[in-house]
């Protein structure tokens, strides 16, 4: 009898740890590459990146582990993947500086929503239609550019595809990590990577001083803020409810926005409710017991603390890699968001013309007056509709 309840310990602790190791491996391989971009576009380099995930890291590792633990529900929490997007296709006027000021002020956002419940509130006002439009608009065109790498690396990013669409079938949850291991291993056999002397060393945190201004709010805090409230956020206590899970949205929001003010300095841009992964940690596989899931979530707290500890050695493994083979990786990694984005967007035929506006906006070019496209993406897409509305009242009092 001792013998059985020791074999069924141990069996709920190997797959409380493996569903924690998957989910942060497979969050990990399919957005890194975004977060690596971002740094790199803002002036940064590989270091600073390390610095990133080694805040990001223990940033979701401490709520992972303390939130689950004290509520007793599966709680995992991560980066923002569309966040990470949003920064590489939006902060190309803006610095370090302030960009870290947007950080900020989105995570002030994020708190308040959690202390006075403004969330439900805000997200009832934003038809939802319209918020998935603006993310499939910022999205597009990481997609469009996996098929621009195929001009500078045919061979490697055709395989990279072809890897993407079998392992879609096959083993959906995984897709990335396969993706990324192969792509590595051909480009290095291509002799497309950069070897430098590898070195183990401990990450560092690196501050930056915010650099506060209306542009940086406008420009990258309210998109940030909306972006991570709509897109992982809100799938993320859907996912929660799903597995009849009560979730302590408020408390989760206040303690995740807080911390996130404390590391957004030191690179810590967004994190919020996982999704995807959130639900590894919460199937029959994790425990048959319910109430037992959320040691896989504290499992996978411990996992990303590792991965910050890492961060070091795996930012300078990333900067050897060719562009084509990152950019590819981030662009595939999205697919799936983007297409759910865009099928929200026009599951309401009445709201579609405005959805087609908001993405065409968010998508383009647009910076009137030093406001983003993103944000004049839902100012349009609200015009549109405040329009028809308009019209529509008019015609019906004239009948």
């Amino acid at each position: 009898m001792i013998v059985r309840e020791i074999g069924m310990l141990v069996n709920r602790i190997i797959s409380a740890t493996v569903a924690g190791l998957v989910a942060v491996v497979i969050g990990f391989a399919s957005s890194v590459a975004l977060i690596y971009q971002t740094v790199i576009n803002l002036g940064g380099d590989a270091s600073l990146a390390s610095s990133w995930i080694l805040t990001l890291g223990l940033s979701m590792g401490i709520t992972s582990i303390a939130l689950s633990f004290y509520y007793g529900v599966p709680i995992l929490i991560a980066w923002s993947t569309p966040g990470a997007a949003l920064l590489i296709a939006n902060t190309q006027n803006f610095n370090l500086n302030e960009a870290i000021a947007g950080f900020m002020f989105s995570a002030l956002l994020i708190f308040l929503c959690g202390i006075t419940g403004w969330f439900e509130k805000l997200i009832n006002k934003l038809p939802f239609q319209l918020a998935s439009a603006m993310l499939g608009g910022i999205l597009v065109n990481f997609g469009i550019d996996v098929f621009n790498q195929m001009n500078k690396a045919p061979l490697l990013v055709i395989v990279m595809f072809f890897t993407y669409l079998v392992c879609r079938q096959l083993m959906p949850k995984f897709t990335m990590l396969f993706v990324l291991i192969i792509s590595v291993v051909l480009a290095w056999q291509l002799k497309l990577m950069t070897f430098t002397a590898f070195s183990w060393q401990l990450s560092e945190f690196t501050y930056i001083s915010p650099e506060f201004n209306i542009s940086a709010i406008l420009g990258i805090g309210i998109p940030l803020f909306l972006v991570t409230m709509a897109a992982q956020n809100l799938p993320g206590i859907a996912v929660l409810k799903a597995h009849n899970y009560k979730a302590p949205v408020s408390s989760i929001l206040s303690v995740t926005g807080f911390l996130n003010m404390l590391a957004a300095p030191f690179g810590g841009y967004a994190i919020n409710l996982a999704a995807i992964t959130a639900a590894i940690c919460m199937t029959k596989d994790v425990d048959k017991d319910p109430k037992k899931r959320y040691w896989a979530a504290i499992s996978g707290g411990g996992f990303y603390i590792l991965m910050a500890i890492s961060a070091g050695y795996l930012m300078q493994a990333f900067a050897s890699l060719p562009n084509a083979l990152i950019y590819s990786l981030a662009g595939m990694a999205l697919f799936t968001t983007i297409n759910s984005s865009i099928q929200q967007a026009l599951s309401d035929d009445k709201m579609s013309e405005a959805a087609i506006i908001t993405f065409l906006v968010t998508a383009s070019n647009l910076s009137l007056w030093d406001i983003s496209s993103v944000l004049w993406g839902l100012i349009a897409g609200s015009i549109t509709l405040m329009t028809q509305s308009l019209i529509k009242r008019s015609n019906e009092k004239l009948c």
